[in-house]
Parts: C-alpha cells; structure tokens; sequence
C-alpha cells in the first residue's frame, strides 16, 4: 500500500491581534479570568473585506512552496471550514481560482473543529489508492464574525487563522500517515452550535434578534465528552499502530483549551514537553487550528525524519478524531 506523507505545510494568521485587555474593554471579563479558564491570552482578527479563502490562499502558498508543489500540480483541494466566504459554493472553489489550480477539483468538509482532520484523512485515501499524486488539505476559520461579543463565555475564545498540508505519495513504505480514526455522536449536536441560517431555522429578523447566527455551547459538556473523547481516541491509533504513548515524539492537537490539552496528557501519561503548545497567542481557531500547529512546529525544526506525531482533534457534532504520522 502506498501511504500519504505530508510533504509541505504552511500556515497563517491575520495582522490584527486582539489581547484578553482588549476584550476586557468590551466585555466583563479580564486577563486573568480568561487566561486561566482557557490558556488564551490574544487571538488574531480579519481585516475588514478579508475572507476565509483569502487566508486559505496565504496558507496554502507557504505549503505549496515548501512542498515543490506547483497549484497547476494538484489533484484535490479540500477545505475543512464551517466559515466560507459565503453557504455556497465551496471555500475550496474560491481557493481553487485563486490560486489558478485548474486540473484540482474541490470540495469542503464540515466538522467544525476537527474538519482538518477530516479533510487530512480523506486526502489520505485518494493518495493511498494510487489515483491522485498531489492533494490540498487546509483548515481555515473566520470565527470572529460568527462570535456573540457579548457572550463572554464564548467571545473570548476564538480567533481567526488558516492552515494548510500538501499530501504525496511516501517513497519510503514506514513514513507517511500511519492510519486515522474519525467519529462522530449526533446525540451531542445539542452541546456545540450555530442555530441559525439553515433549513430548520431560516435566516430572518427574529433570527438575527436572538443572536441564532452565533456560536452557542455548553462549555462543562463540551469538555467533558472532548477529555474522554480525545483520550480514547489516541489510544484507539495507538492499539491499531502497536504502539504506546511512551513512542509517540510529538503531540499535535487542535488548540480548543488548555485544560483540555492538559486532561487528555494526563490520562496518556504523555509529558506536556511533547505537545506544540501556541493556543495563548491565537486561541482557539477551529479547523484551522491542527494544520497550523503542525506547521508551526514543523518550521522550528521539531520535526524529524521518523518521528512519531500522535494527532487530535474535536468539533461540533461532536466530531472528533486521531492519526498518527510517522514524519
């Protein structure tokens, strides 16, 4: 079997920084109380006229060049996001003209945070089956313009950023992505949402008046489920890889809290040293969040020729997931 290896990545964060003080103008809040709930102490914000395939194309290129990959080159463009530029089409068409990738087809995966993941485990299946050579994965949020400012259990958390891998075939048959692990429960829908815009409640004034258009969570629950769930998971790739936690090199998880980090360390029994930790600088940036921690890491030289990378990450829906690359 030929096993997808991720040969480029790349990443992006708006110019615009929005500090915990800065919320603390807005809302009843302050650094402290944020800081030490959440681990967040500033988050980036889109420009005005900025939009999420604006910050895909920037990410993308940087992968894109780190891969010696040519967009006229790619087979696929896939896009985890829950924050297009607009219901439809696709983010990943708009990302596709823009970066004049004509031969790709693209789609968008929805599974909010966890949707790089997603996206990451369905570009893999293409490269494994031989029938595609060069595969796009991005995560990209634009969380602050669906965010309540007055909600200050949820404004304080999200922020806005893009992050991009480019799949390949691995020449070598013991590197690449191992294997990935995705699950869902639609019985939690309930704990993690956007109420409105789609079918069951349509866009209208009333709408809008009730702030349906925003997220709304149960942040206790969330938790909860995403401890145990995070946890079961990595144990799930590891049992399937024959591995255990003492071989995994490096932690690569989507930065939601780091409590949850935390909690889900522990109960691995894996040092914290281990996990790219960048959530005090840009909060929690869904999809996005996975893809850039990995090139974040990447660019600092952590990542080694045979490394075990033990991944994680979950969403609305709940949706959540592992993988393990071995680098």
């Amino acid at each position: 079997m030929t096993r997808a290896q991720i040969i480029g990545t790349g990443s992006y964060a708006p110019e615009k920084v929005m500090t915990n003080h800065d919320l603390a103008k807005i809302v009843e809040t302050s650094d402290e109380w944020i800081f030490e709930r959440t681990g967040i102490k500033q988050r980036h914000v889109a420009a005005e006229g900025e939009v999420s395939s604006d910050m895909a194309l920037k990410a993308s290129i940087r992968a894109l060049e780190m891969a010696r990959t040519r967009p006229e080159d790619l087979d696929i463009i896939i896009v985890g996001t829950i924050s297009p530029d607009m219901p439809m089409p696709a983010c990943a068409a708009f990302l596709q003209h823009k970066l004049a990738a004509k031969k790709a087809f693209a789609f968008d995966v929805s599974a909010a945070c966890a949707g790089s993941l997603f996206a990451l485990s369905v570009g893999a299946q293409y490269i494994q089956s031989g029938l595609m050579k060069r595969v796009l994965v991005v995560g990209v949020e634009l969380l602050t313009r669906l965010t309540d400012w007055s909600d200050r259990n949820t404004c304080v958390l999200f922020g806005d950023a893009a992050g991009a891998m480019v799949l390949g075939p691995s020449e070598d048959p013991n590197r690449g992505i191992l294997s990935t692990h995705l699950h869902t429960d639609g019985s939690q829908t309930g704990i993690l949402m956007i109420p409105g815009g789609g079918s069951k409640h349509p866009t209208s004034a009333e709408t809008v008046k009730q702030k349906m258009h925003s997220i709304a969570m149960n942040g206790r629950e969330v938790y909860k489920f995403a401890v145990r769930s995070l946890t079961d998971a990595v144990v799930e790739a590891l049992e399937f890889n024959k591995l255990s936690a003492e071989q995994i090199t490096h932690v690569c998880a989507h930065q939601a809290n780091i409590r949850i980090i935390d909690a889900v360390l522990e109960r691995l029994k894996v040092p914290r040293e281990k996990a790219w930790l960048n959530i005090d600088r840009y909060g929690n940036t869904s999809s996005a969040s996975l893809p850039a921690t990995l090139d974040e890491a990447n660019r600092a030289g952590k990542l080694k020729a045979g490394d075990t990378v033990a991944m994680m990450a979950i969403g609305a829906g709940m949706s959540w997931g592992s993988g393990i690359v071995r680098w």
